[in-house]
């Protein structure tokens, strides 16, 4: 499809569910929702909120910079906990990236993620200009 750039991270599910980890179409970017999984599927951080929810901001930025944007181009991002009650935590690792940024977030309790080590995924839309 001309205009539209696909970008897959190599994910375990991305075949399987015929999705990519980024779209870029035009100056809008697109990240899909980002977990902490490892190659088998499961968290590399297990039970630990924070540092899931870092690595996942990692893996944003590191997909938004292979798609030529970074942080400061994000103006949305969607976070999915399975614990409301951690809400604090994820909050403060999103302000520290996002602080200045600012954009419109938002974060829901889901009852579980696609393997029930992972407790939060994230995602973000980034415009240029």
């Amino acid at each position: 499809m001309m205009g539209r750039r696909l970008i897959s991270s190599g994910g375990p599910w991305e075949a399987v569910a015929g999705y990519s980890r980024v779209v870029v179409v035009a100056d809008s970017c697109w990240v899909a929702g980002t977990t902490d999984a490892g190659p088998d599927g499961q968290a590399r951080h297990p039970g630990d909120v924070v540092a899931q929810t870092r690595a996942v901001l990692e893996t944003i930025a590191g997909a938004l910079a292979e798609a030529g944007f970074g942080l400061s181009d994000v103006v949305r991002t969607r976070m999915f906990v399975t614990d409301i009650s951690t809400w604090a935590e994820v909050a403060a690792v999103h302000g520290e990236l996002f602080g200045e940024i600012r954009p419109a977030s938002t974060m829901v309790e889901v009852s579980a993620l696609i393997d029930p080590s992972l407790v939060i995924e994230i995602e973000a839309e980034a415009r240029r200009g």
